[in-house]
């Protein structure tokens, strides 16, 4: 197949044919289009656009700085909006060119853009604006964009309502090609009317890309023939009374707006008939719902228009043009009204349609039914599915169809059936790995802090005594309702550096003017991360926001940040200011609480994410150190968790329990985990990981890769659809983009809707991608219920969702799923969080069926192959494309690649290695060196005996301290398997309790164990493996003799030490014959006499529970013979998990001495 000639530039340059955009990048090409079309017609004109960014709309300044030079080549001005007002006054100056003597076009048309809270704060600015007008050579494009499920919202929102309210006509595209479009005729539009023009988008189009047409002058604009121009025009003019503005905007540009939609048929009929009795009138994302919706029910065009069913998609929802619709509800018997959020054509046309006598006028049914039932709820979303069985139901009146009767069945019946999949294990958005939110959100016990817009929003779901929230700009400014009423005598507010910049300023103002008693965090990670790592709009620096609070009247400024020695001496703060280590942060806290006044804590960390992408251009600073954790000396606590709140920090499960380990791909170098209070964190400095034997070029591949059998590729004829599953900041996205960009290249029709919301925080991902001989067999951009050709599950826990699995066509949908167990954020807060791996296994093969899925180990297999996990996603869509389970040839998806510009080799590699896993996995695994069974973490331990248990732990405690140890342990453990034998014949639990448990006691970390376990086990050959030769080692460690204490909590500080301390470690080491005797210096502490003491209360109560074991309280005993398994960590942190054991045992001992009232309690 001749694959197109397609670059990178076609986006912008390509002048006509198709081209695949995403729905930003279609915004950013629209002022270019619209630049050519002038110049077309003669006009020599400019266009500005301003704006603030926000989701839906996140990235369209990302993309216009991206093209910067097409900009420049179309005379296209960009000018972020410090705020969304600011930035639509200054698209007000754009319409009053000529009435500056200098102009040097003919007019300016003008693009402004914001996020529905945007669209509120701007209400003033954007009334005036439409009162005064446009030019004629000019025009005002208002890109709206809706969060309709307040995925990335604080609030739900709708704007069309504020719109209304300031008379501004609303355009509402479907989708990427309506763009295009409908921003061409918006603009006219705007020039004939005189009015501002506002453009309805939402996630669904924004996230959503396309092959679409792109030729400026596919659009033909009429002017109405039926509109009577007033003699002066309705153009912007000065002077101009607010009273003859009123007048205008109300007699003649409304009906301007009216006519021209009518003359250009903005509203039309999508599928019309001759038997004409069930309309349904939609609109912008709507539309597409009931396509897909129509889909679901098995109702294409031609069986539409046999059954008498017609569709009349609407373009400009406000104020809807009468004759159009008029014409299309003539002879129809019922209107169903289908529309997002709450109504806005239905009540315009129930207004429209009052007068028509009744014989003439179609029954309108829209957001209730004629009972008063809520059919089409204005919360939320409306589903596909949803919508299905409302038109199923009124289309009923009119057809009868068994066809469609069965539809609705199979939708009832996989609803119910996924019912039994709803399961409790989600992806939250979380922070980054690294992210200094992690540190800075934090507030000292007794304090609470209030969130804000950004980031740091989610510090509300992390048990960081956050809550409640406000709108951007206002943060912390509640406080000034509660402060007088409550003898609460302070809170923190945090504060993110854009919002600062953007309004927040204002409310510290408000706050300092109140003169009340509170901290503002200015969280300061220089970038704008939220929405994508964009830099600030305007000069912002750490010296100049302390200079300005000071200004302002804050009675104290404190600077917290990871690197204080960054600052040179002359930078400038205000003075008084003072400078912290970020280790300092809860001491500075509780000292500004103490102030009178609103102090200021600003906390200065670059943006986690954003080093990340910095790093990729060389533009930051990337410290050859990095963390490894000795799993040995690693209790399994979590307090590296608590303290770095980290999802860099995973669990790793081994024979002696769960412990943690470093997952080097996703790290961001923050290295906060060190904090935790544990001995088993050394830092590797000097050198980095070494690459896999499989990248390097001394490695050959075996013969039997070089000529991988071609799969068969499937057919398009009808449309595919493809579910990728993921999660944010992995490179998902990616994997939807490349696979639609080779199928444009190809000539296909292709669309891809990322289902992302929060998701580049570690939350969910869904992409769906469609793909068709033909741009024009693609209607829906969702794949519908049953849809699915193909899930490739990048993500399990997503895969498993109920979202995803109504996608599955039983016996035909094949899935791919990577088995990898991406931790979530809950488990920073808890450490025992189970994975139900297996759980969400069977539920995928249940729904799609045990012999069309496949799982695989891709993030093991692509990490041990690539050196790093992100390369597990384009692994993964190697091995589907052997699979046959994807419609593009490989030289296209390479182009692709090669297109997208990023890590070209290697994602051909992962690509090719994909590939490879797929006709020859066993091999795979055997050069990755993973096992089979490697997904499953511990196989040896599941499948051990009593005998194999025991014998590996008297080994273990032989090297430990020695024989005599070893006898003692495996004495006790014979005992208690005597006994229960017989007193509860046919089980070994309570044996197999306390051989793991008392051997973990038996076995307590202290110095000289620790010393042991860093020099005479395999650790230091692991680093030695792991990383390049060079490195020096640092150990991180709170040695009880030497430590000095934290003043503000009395617990011990950890302390650095090189690799001078392994000579000291490997005599300490062979000292631990003393252990226990008089002579063990280290056993004098009150931390080794309490383990010793534990060891003899448990041999103590194993021995009661001996005594009194029956069957009925058997159970209770195995609970308490488990119990050590809950006591972890050193020093404090153990301390308190001993505490709380013998808590919970006290209560087990109850129910084990009188099981029949825990049973009757548990029954009740």
């Amino acid at each position: 197949m001749a694959l197109a000639p397609v670059t990178l530039d076609d986006k912008y340059a390509l002048e006509t044919g198709r081209v695949f955009l995403t729905g930003t990048q279609a915004l950013v090409r629209l002022p270019m289009m619209q630049r050519r079309r002038d110049e077309a017609a003669g006009l020599n004109t400019a266009c500005y656009i301003s704006g603030y960014r926000g989701s839906p709309l996140g990235l369209v300044d990302q993309q216009l700085w991206q093209a910067r030079s097409f900009l420049e080549k179309h005379h296209i001005k960009f000018q972020p909006g410090v705020n969304e007002d600011l930035a639509a006054t200054a698209i007000l100056g754009t319409q009053q060119l000529d009435m500056s003597p200098g102009a040097r076009y003919d007019g300016v048309f003008s693009m402004w853009y914001a996020k529905g809270p945007g669209v509120d704060r701007s209400g003033d600015i954007l009334r005036h604006g439409n009162l005064f007008g446009t030019s004629p050579t000019g025009g005002v494009l208002l890109l709206a964009g809706d969060d309709h499920t307040c995925k990335s919202s604080t609030t739900a929102h709708q704007t069309e309502y504020a719109f209304m309210d300031a008379m501004i006509p609303v355009l509402n595209p479907a989708g990427v090609q309506e763009f295009l479009d409908l921003g061409v005729y918006g603009w006219a539009m705007s020039r004939y009317s005189g009015c501002w023009t506002a453009f309805k988008l939402i996630a669904e189009t924004v996230d959503s890309s396309a092959s679409v047409y792109v030729d400026p002058h596919r659009i033909d604009i009429e002017l109405p023939d039926d509109f009577e121009m007033p003699e002066d025009g309705l153009s912007i003019r000065y002077p101009d009374t607010p009273l003859e503005m009123e007048e205008r905007l109300h007699r003649y540009k409304i009906n301007a707006a009216l006519a021209f939609a009518r003359a250009n048929k903005l509203d039309k009929a999508a599928i019309d008939g001759p038997n004409r009795r069930f309309g349904i009138v939609t609109c912008g994302k709507s539309y597409l719902d009931v396509r897909q919706a129509l889909e679901e029910l098995g109702i294409n065009e031609d069986y539409a228009r046999a059954i008498g069913l017609s569709i009349y998609k609407v373009g400009m929802t406000w104020p809807l043009e009468r004759e159009g619709i008029r014409q299309f509800c003539e002879g129809l018997e019922e209107v169903l009204v289908v529309e997002e959020k709450r109504a806005v054509i239905e009540n315009q046309l129930k207004e429209q349609l009052y007068n028509w006598t009744a014989d003439r006028r179609p029954r309108v049914i829209g957001k209730f039914d004629e009972g008063g039932r809520w059919i089409l709820p204005s919360t939320g979303e409306l589903t596909p599915s949803q919508i299905a069985r409302v038109i199923a139901e009124r289309l009923g009146k009119f057809h009868t169809s068994s066809s469609i009767d069965d539809r609705v069945k199979f939708l009832d019946a996989r609803e119910q059936s996924l019912q039994g999949n709803s399961q409790g294990f989600v992806r939250t958005p979380y922070f980054c790995s690294g992210c200094p939110h992690n540190s800075s959100t934090k507030v000292p016990e007794g304090s609470r802090a209030l969130s804000g817009i950004g980031c740091h929003f989610m510090a509300q779901w992390m048990e960081r005594n956050t809550a409640t929230f406000t709108h951007m700009g206002a943060e912390g400014v509640p406080w000034l309702g509660i402060a007088p009423f409550t003898d609460e005598e302070h809170v923190f507010a945090n504060i993110g550096d854009g919002t600062y910049y953007h309004s927040g300023l204002m409310a510290i103002r408000q706050a300092i003017a109140a003169k009340v008693d509170m901290t503002y965090k200015i969280l300061f990670n220089d970038a704008v991360a939220m929405t994508g790592g964009q830099p600030h709009d305007g000069p912002l620096t750490v010296p100049r926001i302390s200079q300005q609070m000071m200004a302002e009247g804050a009675s104290r400024v404190v600077v917290v940040t990871d690197e204080p020695d960054k600052y040179p001496s002359d930078v400038g703060f205000a003075r008084g200011t003072k400078i912290f280590h970020r280790d300092d942060l809860m001491k500075v806290q509780k000292e500004l609480r103490d102030e009178k006044g609103v102090s200021v804590l600003i906390y200065d960390q670059t943006c986690a994410a954003e080093k990340r992408r910095r790093r990729r251009r060389g533009t930051f600073s990337d410290p050859l150190k990095r963390v490894m954790i000795n799993e040995l000396v690693c209790e399994g606590c979590g307090d590296c968790s608590v303290k770095s709140n980290c999802l860099s920090v995973v669990p790793k499960e081994t024979e002696f329990g769960r412990k943690r380990t470093i997952d080097q791909s996703s790290c961001n170098k923050d290295y906060s985990c060190t904090n935790g209070f544990c001995p088993s964190f050394v830092t590797v400095h000097g050198t980095d990981l070494k690459k896999p034997r499989t990248v390097s070029r001394e490695v050959k591949v075996p013969d039997i890769f070089e000529a991988l059998p071609e799969p068969s590729i499937p057919e398009t004829a009808s449309p595919y659809g493809m579910l990728v599953t993921g999660i944010g900041g992995t490179g998902v996205v990616t994997i939807g983009a490349i696979i639609a960009m080779a199928a444009h290249i190809e000539g296909k029709g292709c669309s891809v809707l990322d289902m992302v919301g929060l998701a580049q925080k570690g939350g969910a991902v869904v992409t769906h991608i469609r793909l068709a001989d033909k741009p024009e067999d693609l209607h829906a951009v969702r794949i519908a219920s049953g849809g699915a050709d193909m899930i490739l599950g990048c993500d399990v826990v997503t895969a498993a969702s109920v979202d995803v699995l109504s996608k599955v066509a039983p016996g035909a949908t094949e899935a791919l799923i990577n088995t990898h167990e991406t931790i979530t954020g809950d488990f920073t807060r808890d450490p025992d969080l189970e994975f139900p791996g297996e759980e969400l296994h069977q539920g995928i093969a249940r729904i799609v069926g045990i012999d069309r899925v496949d799982f695989l180990e891709g993030t093991k297999l692509a990490t041990a192959l690539l050196g790093n996990s992100i390369a597990s996603n384009m692994f993964m869509l190697g091995c589907a494309w052997q699979k046959g389970l994807v419609p593009v040839t490989q030289e296209a998806l390479f182009k692709a690649i090669e297109l997208n510009g990023v890590a070209i080799d290697a994602n051909k590699q992962a690509f090719t290695w994909g590939r490879r896993a797929a006709h020859d996995p066993d091999l795979v695994r055997k050069m990755a060196s993973v096992d089979k069974e490697a997904e499953d973490p511990t196989p040896t331990a599941k499948a051990e005996t009593l005998v194999e248990l025991v014998e590996r732990r008297v080994r273990f405690l032989t090297e430990y301290q020695g024989k005599a140890l070893a006898r003692r342990y495996k004495d006790f453990v014979v005992k208690v398997q005597t006994s229960e034998a017989h007193r509860v014949p046919g089980t070994e639990a309570l044996s197999m309790a306390v051989a793991r448990y008392y051997f973990k006691l038996l076995a307590y970390k202290d110095e000289y164990e620790v010393a042991r376990l860093h020099t005479e086990t395999d650790f230091l050959n692991e680093v030695a493996g792991a990383f390049e030769d060079g490195y020096k080692l640092k150990f991180h460690l709170a040695p009880p003799l030497l430590s000095r204490r934290d003043p503000d909590t009395g617990e011990a500080r950890k302390m650095e030490f090189g690799e001078w301390i392994l000579p000291l470690f490997r005599v300490i080491a062979r000292f631990k014959f003393l252990r226990g005797t008089p002579l063990d210096i280290f056993g004098y502490s009150a931390e080794r006499k309490r383990e010793r003491q534990l060891i003899s209360e448990y041999e103590s109560t194993i021995e009661r529970l001996l005594r009194d074991l029956t069957s009925k309280n058997h159970e209770a005993a195995v609970a308490i013979g488990t119990l050590p398994e809950q006591i972890r960590g050193y020093g404090h942190i153990k301390d308190r998990s001993i505490d709380a054991a013998k808590q919970r045992e006290r209560q087990l001992l109850a129910e084990f001495d009188n099981p029949s009232a825990s049973t009757k309690e548990a029954a009740e």
